[in-house]
């Protein structure tokens, strides 16, 4: 006879030390989760943040590009609009980060951007001389230059690297979404005249000092600790990947205070001011690396749409041959709306890569949109003057030069968001790299030095673009093309 079994219970012996680690654990795990969470808002108001800022600061500068036929007389020239609308930025982008020294007060600079906005969009809608309207968009293209360089600039004091690369990311899809918000926005109030139109907008501007006191997080909110640094980083993915360089948070939540912006909360604060062989010690090599290739996209981009662009004329496709295309084209006249269509559509596609989540370029590949810009240039070039597939191919030749421009906008917002993301995480000099005050401010400098390679090629490439229209122009007539010369 088998005698009963008894199931003895175990009992679980649990040391009080063991007990208290694991509450630890699960203390430290919670805290992580809500950290992270916590982290997930912020960089969602960070990227919303900069995202508004690219979009109002570059928006007027569209509206007063698409309201140049309504601004002035039809006898001034269209291009002295383009000139007022690009040189004082220059002036400002140049002005600003070479001449000027010391700490940045970002407050007072972005209230100034705002009021001298307003007051160029009120001149431009509430004066009827030309010479006024002028003066109103110069103070408009000033403030516009300058905002942009503040918002790169403020971009730096976020830390670490991949977080102001996240920042560059957003206000770069910001400026890309200016080209089709400005066009949309002034077709919509255009039917108001130009003093309405130009006078709605004038209140653009005032959401950029309301996104930088309410919604733009301090950059002491992205302050953490180390243990949690590579879950953090994942969040910025792939941003992450390029932030190995070590960083020194920059910024206190007195940034928006509007007064030592940019400083340690428990730091020195010292007159501290790059002299001018400091900031050629440091532009010299930008030269090559980041300033060349963006003037060069600028210089062939803009070349294509101001010189080029006018002269790609075809037939009004007939709704036999070509359903789709006769329905977007009415007149000779609606082509070159339909390409400049096309660039801002992919600009801001492309200058939104990398808020959209893509890697960036490598840094070895920054000159290669120049390039392929250069060669859709000269196709164009050769397709305006002479035609890639005979006259007989309308359609052939509409859909080329729609890829191309395709691919010529696609390269523009690439060049443009890589190289100041690029910038943004340069390592820092290394004899300096333990003066934090002296990094703050060569950060600012470099993305700031950079701003003029754009502008520089915008405003070569507005000169060049009208002896190139011309020509191109009088080439199709000597093979029997008038589009050109009925517009």
């Amino acid at each position: 006879m088998r005698r009963p079994s008894i199931a003895v219970p175990q009992v679980l012996i649990t040391d009080p030390d063991d007990r208290d680690m694991s509450e630890d654990d699960t203390s430290a795990r919670e805290g992580s989760l809500n950290w992270l969470e916590h982290a997930k808002r912020q960089l969602m108001k960070l990227g919303a943040s900069f995202f508004l800022f690219g979009l109002i600061n570059n928006v007027l500068y569209v509206i007063i590009l698409s309201a140049a036929l309504d601004l002035v007389p039809p006898s001034t020239p269209k291009g002295i609009i383009a000139f007022c609308n690009i040189a004082p930025a220059l002036v400002a982008k140049v002005g600003w980060p070479y001449i000027l020294k010391g700490r940045i007060r970002y407050t007072k600079r972005l209230l100034g951007c705002c009021i001298l906005s307003v007051l160029g969009m009120l001149v431009v809608a509430l004066l009827d001389s030309l010479y006024m309207r002028l003066l109103g968009i110069s103070f408009a293209s000033f403030s516009s230059g300058l905002g942009e360089l503040t918002f790169l600039q403020l971009s730096t004091t976020y830390a670490p690297p991949s977080i102001a690369g996240h920042s560059v990311g957003y206000f770069a899809s910001g400026t890309g979404a200016a080209g089709l918000v400005g066009a949309f926005l002034w077709w919509e109030v255009r039917g108001l005249g130009v003093q309405t139109g130009v006078g709605i907008s004038s209140i653009m501007p005032l959401v950029i000092p309301l996104t930088y006191f309410f919604l733009l997080p301090a950059p002491s909110a992205f302050l953490y600790h180390n243990s949690l640094t590579s879950a953090y980083e994942d969040l910025t993915s792939p941003v992450a990947a390029l932030s190995a360089a070590p960083y020194t948070p920059l910024a206190t939540a007195d940034d928006h205070d509007g007064e030592e912006e940019g400083t340690l909360e428990s730091g020195p604060k010292r007159n501290v001011a790059l002299s001018a062989a400091d900031k050629w010690r440091l532009v010299k090599p930008l030269l090559a690396k980041y300033m060349l290739p963006l003037f060069c996209v600028y210089l062939f981009e803009y070349t294509i749409n101001q010189g080029i662009g006018p002269t790609l004329l075809y037939p009004v496709p007939s709704s036999e041959d070509h359903w789709i295309l006769s329905k977007i084209i009415h007149t000779v006249r609606d082509y070159y709306p339909l390409w400049q269509l096309v660039y801002q559509t992919t600009v801001f596609l492309s200058r939104s890569s990398i808020s959209l989540g893509l890697p960036a370029l490598p840094e070895r590949l920054l000159p290669l949109p120049a390039v392929l810009q250069f060669l859709i240039l000269v196709t164009l070039t050769y397709e305006s003057a002479y035609g890639l597939f005979g006259d007989e191919s309308e359609g052939l030749n509409i859909l080329f030069v729609f890829l191309l421009i395709s691919i010529e906008g696609i390269c523009g917002g690439l060049a443009y968001v890589n190289v100041f993301y690029r910038i943004n995480h340069e390592p820092p000099e290394p004899s300096f790299s333990n003066d934090i005050e002296r990094r703050k401010q060569e950060r600012e400098f470099k993305i700031g030095s950079i701003g003029f390679a754009d502008s520089t090629g915008i405003l070569l490439a507005s000169i060049v673009a009208v002896p190139t229209e011309i020509q191109l122009c009088k080439a199709q007539i000597r093979r029997g093309k008038m589009f050109c010369k009925g517009l």
